[in-house]
């Protein structure tokens, strides 16, 4: 497998696993929501981790905010971010943490 694939894979588990992480308020109501608060930050700090550039920050302040409005949480932020970058953006540019030359 190319260091491509392993980083494009890496990348979608990651994403996965950390939508997985900001939905886990919905299994205890009304206490759940306060988890948001703490993760929250956390997970724009991790997209703008995983995600280099303006598009990181950008998609750093989406899952912020995404994550502290209830009920938002059902918004997959981190995958949609790597279908952008592995599905949809055709510069050709790799933005991603992960990409080294």
């Amino acid at each position: 497998m190319s260091t491509f694939k392993n980083r494009k894979l890496k990348n979608l588990v990651l994403g996965l696993l950390f939508d997985a992480i900001g939905m886990i308020s919905y299994i205890i109501p009304g206490i759940g929501e306060f988890t948001d608060i703490i993760w929250a930050p956390i997970a724009g700090w991790l997209m703008t981790r995983m995600y280099k550039g303006k598009m990181g920050r950008a998609a750093g302040v989406v899952a912020f905010i995404e994550e502290l409005v209830p009920g938002l949480d059902i918004i997959p932020s981190f995958t949609i971010m790597w279908c952008y970058t592995y599905l949809l953006n055709t510069s050709g540019v790799e933005n991603t943490i992960f990409s080294k030359k």
